[in-house]
């Protein structure tokens, strides 16, 4: 096989340069598009490090030196450090086939264990009042459900019932489905919003457009009708339709997510909530208010989608101490005279 020098990194055509190759290994290998273009990425930013030089000709030195680089000098985080590493063992193990991949393994940054940040059930309340519309619904379906950002954009009209409470999860993070919750108060919202959503398909039907992006795979199986039926419809549709290239459909995307990640934090803001609230907060959230609920830990960590369960027993330590019953020992001091000294102080 033949790879394109490091120097024409960007200007070969996709079927010959080294991206090209590693971005085929991704897809045969269906990776999920972010990954893809994280890991490109990496390679790019790896081979300018190092003045465009050609991977095959750099070995365990170079990548320890880049690695330190992003650490001091970047100061990036321990996961950002280690997608990077991933980037590179992907590179030298499925493109060049190259053993440095597994004696890369020890350069693992080690990732501090943080606990997440989480609202109280108030605190939630707060953040959703101070929200409109879409948006607003799209929070309230990520926290009644346990969603990722991406997850919720992402929603077909078929993946969610209504009636019996329930949204089917496809392709959540590495590529599992998996069935989570639709609150009573979340399903009552959207009948509304997909009434709305389901007119405006149908303008767009009877206009020539209507289409949607469907897997590749579906879409070889299903035909391109199903591209345009209700069911392979967004639950959140954009604003506006666009043509693909490939086909030359006019299709309508997903929301961007990118709106909703500035709607949640400008909303905790108005709401004066002092924590760092992002849209991931809310599944942190869901997960522990299930679990101050005594709701089981496998059924947690079923609805969260999580492989292993230490992932779920790291809410445990977000459980609100004051929920559990404990108190204080300063809430316990006999210290009526000092109090009063602490007052007029």
């Amino acid at each position: 096989m033949n790879f394109a020098g490091a120097g024409e990194f960007s200007g070969m055509s996709p079927s010959t340069s080294l991206v090209g190759v590693m971005q085929d290994r991704l897809r045969a290998k269906h990776y999920s598009p972010r990954t893809e273009e994280a890991y490109v990425g990496w390679v790019r930013r790896y081979v300018r490090y190092h003045r465009r030089r050609h991977p095959r000709e750099m070995g365990a030195t170079q990548v320890r030196e880049y690695l330190t680089h992003l650490a001091v000098d970047r100061q990036v985080s321990a996961s950002t450090q280690n997608q990077a590493l991933a980037a590179l063992q992907f590179l030298y193990r499925e493109v060049l086939d190259d053993p440095l991949a597994e004696a890369l393994d020890h350069l693992h940054a080690k990732r501090p264990t943080r606990l997440p940040t989480v609202l109280r059930k108030d605190e939630v309340a707060l953040v959703l009042a101070a929200m409109r519309g879409t948006t607003q619904l799209m929070a309230l379906v990520m926290y009644g459900g346990g969603l990722r950002v991406m997850e919720c954009c992402q929603l077909r009209v078929k993946d969610v019932d209504l009636v019996g409470g329930e949204i089917m999860v496809r392709g959540g993070k590495g590529q599992k489905d998996r069935r989570t919750l639709l609150s009573r108060r979340g399903a009552e919202a959207l009948r509304p919003h997909l009434a709305r959503v389901a007119r405006v398909h149908e303008t767009d039907v009877r206009s020539g457009a209507g289409y949607v992006s469907l897997p590749e795979a579906l879409r070889g199986k299903l035909g391109s009708a199903a591209a345009r039926s209700w069911p392979w419809q967004w639950v959140f549709p954009a604003s506006r339709t666009y043509r693909d290239g490939s086909t030359g459909e006019r299709r309508r995307h997903h929301m961007h997510e990118t709106v909703l990640q500035r709607a949640v934090p400008e909303a905790a803001r108005v709401a004066g909530i002092t924590k760092r609230v992002t849209c991931h907060v809310f599944r942190h959230s869901f997960a522990t208010h299930l679990m101050e609920a005594q709701h089981s830990l496998p059924l947690i960590q079923q609805l969260m989608g999580h492989r292993d369960i230490r992932t779920t027993m790291l809410y445990l330590h977000v459980v609100s101490t004051a929920r559990a019953g404990v108190r204080s020992p300063a809430d316990q001091l006999e210290m009526a005279g000092a109090t009063d000294a602490l007052r007029s102080a």
